[in-house]
């Protein structure tokens, strides 16, 4: 799968690419629009993702989510894997840890 192309949707023109390449600030959308750039422009998943520092996987990963919703995915996936901990389970451990630590101060606070 070593060098694999990967037909991209052509969501915005080069000129689009370009103009947002100029007016971004941030390092990780530019390395993105970037890595779209040189796929429109013929080059493979890993030659597109070794330009700008990435493995072929994460460029496979931003090609889908390219495909599949444009800048607008692609520039909102930065750590998008799911929330980190369940709420209500970490409100379980920080009451259960604060009656033992306080026993009658918190007993209104039980969670069931």
């Amino acid at each position: 799968m070593a060098g694999r192309e990967k037909e991209i949707v052509r969501h915005l023109s080069e000129d689009d690419l370009d103009r947002l390449l100029t007016q971004t600030d941030s390092e990780k959308v530019s390395k993105r629009l970037i890595f779209i750039k040189r796929l429109y422009k013929g080059a493979t998943l890993e030659g597109a993702a070794d330009d700008v520092g990435m493995s072929q996987s994460t460029g496979s990963r931003w090609a889908k989510l390219w495909n599949k919703g444009g800048l607008g995915l692609l520039a909102t996936s930065f750590g998008a894997v799911g929330p980190r901990s369940s709420t209500r389970s970490s409100e379980n451990v920080f009451l259960t840890y604060s009656k033992k630590a306080n026993p009658g101060r918190n007993r209104r606070y039980s969670i069931s």
